[in-house]
């Protein structure tokens, strides 16, 4: 697929075109992993890059790598509450 995109455009988001195709991906499996559209692992596999390193891409973007919810929390307190029972 071809996308054109104005040169002005990768030099402010300091894209080389020839390497433009990776970070266009990375960048939009970044986004649907930010709007839960899919997993980490997921958007690590739509843009070919291992997930511990798309987790630190994800992270210098400010989007935790890792979600933890309140109800996660509580699941887990209710886990070791029945463990140490």
């Amino acid at each position: 697929m071809d996308v054109k995109l104005p040169s002005e455009l990768l030099k402010v988001a300091n894209l080389e075109e020839s390497i433009l195709s990776e970070g266009a991906a990375r960048l939009l499996a970044l986004e649907l992993y930010r709007e839960d559209k899919v997993s980490l692992g997921r958007a690590a596999e739509l843009c070919q890059t291992p997930v511990a390193a798309f987790m630190d891409f994800v992270a210098k973007h400010g989007v935790p790598p890792l979600r933890y919810s309140f109800e996660d929390l509580e699941e887990e307190r209710r886990t070791a509450d029945r463990l140490k029972a």
